[in-house]
């Protein structure tokens, strides 16, 4: 049977530029995405946290077809792919998808026998067929509003790593993306530098970009996420607006992880939770709740229920 044509959303769900239903990914027989859901609109800040081994870069790298997902569906700008099919009509959508899809990476990824503006305009020119003189003005732009009016010309070499990964901001940018995604991109980056990039994606986000981040800056998550989404062992466990996560989360996973991973990422954030490093208290929270309901605000839960056992062979 034909593979069908990628098919446009209802006109009612158009501001909807993201929706995932049922990603599975396997690597083998190793099962890292279980049948996760997601929906994403127009200017939403998405900001996925959980633990390393989790499934947040897989899941963000099934988005656009880095990584081929094994089953479920994704629409991206109104087109719609089934994962896991073939033939012409799957191939067009994941090339539609890509197209509007721009990714920031860990590593900068960029040429280094090319300066900052070739770096910028190599993809508009070679895949959207651009023209160099436009190409050229729209990536000093683009190098501008990430605060490299003076580095334009200069290679990777001679750019810090914090200058590096805004090129690679400009660069995905350039492309004119309806999504960013963006994966770990402080990750690499020394401490005094990641501060540089972190105002770069504040500003995007303040200009209505919709964006998908991984990331343990509990802080950015905290003051520009929409949504923040907890993920582990391939589950969506729990979302909702950062304030209902941080300061009201819901499952005991998701508190256990907070607990440990906010005196080194956000101390001040600790603070007001009651966190020390020393002590490794819990926050003071209320108690677990059903997860198939959740508060006003949160979404439903994809995630196994909370177990006791086997919260306790997490410890």
């Amino acid at each position: 049977m034909a593979t069908p044509a990628p098919t446009s959303v209802p006109a009612d769900d158009r501001d909807v530029v993201v929706k995932v239903e049922g990603l599975q990914k396997y690597f083998g027989k190793l099962h890292v995405l279980k049948g996760v859901d997601l929906e994403v609109r127009k200017g939403e800040v998405i900001v996925l946290i959980g633990p390393s081994g989790s499934g947040k870069s897989t899941f963000l790298r099934c988005l656009n077809f880095l990584e081929d997902p094994t089953t479920g569906d994704i629409t991206i700008g109104g087109v719609h792919v089934m994962c896991g099919d073939h033939g012409k009509a799957f191939k067009q959508g994941v090339h539609e998808i890509r197209m509007k899809c721009g990714m920031v990476f860990q590593e900068f990824n960029l040429f280094p026998h090319k300066d900052a503006t070739e770096n910028v305009i190599e993809a508009p020119i070679l895949v959207k067929g651009e023209k160099k003189d436009e190409a050229v003005k729209k990536a000093h732009e683009l190098l501008t509003k990430v605060g490299l009016a003076d580095r334009v010309d200069y290679f990777p070499s001679q750019l810090s790593g914090g200058q590096k990964q805004r090129v690679a901001i400009a660069r995905a940018l350039a492309m004119d993306p309806l999504l960013m995604l963006f994966d770990e991109p402080t990750s690499a980056l020394d401490p005094e530098l990641i501060g540089e990039v972190l105002k770069v994606m504040k500003e995007l986000a303040d200009g209505g970009m919709t964006m998908i981040v991984v990331s343990h800056e509990m802080g950015f998550a905290r003051d520009v996420a929409s949504r923040v989404v907890y993920m582990d062992e391939g589950y969506f466990i729990e979302q909702g607006p950062p304030d209902e996560v941080f300061f009201n989360p819901k499952d005991s996973r998701t508190r256990q992880f907070l607990r440990h991973i906010l005196p080194e990422q956000d101390p001040r954030h600790a603070a007001e939770l009651g966190i020390t490093e020393a002590e490794g208290a819990a926050p003071a929270v209320a108690p677990d709740v059903p997860t198939a309901g959740g508060a006003t605000g949160v979404q439903p839960l994809s995630g196994p229920p909370d177990d006791p056992n086997d919260l306790a062979s997490r410890q």
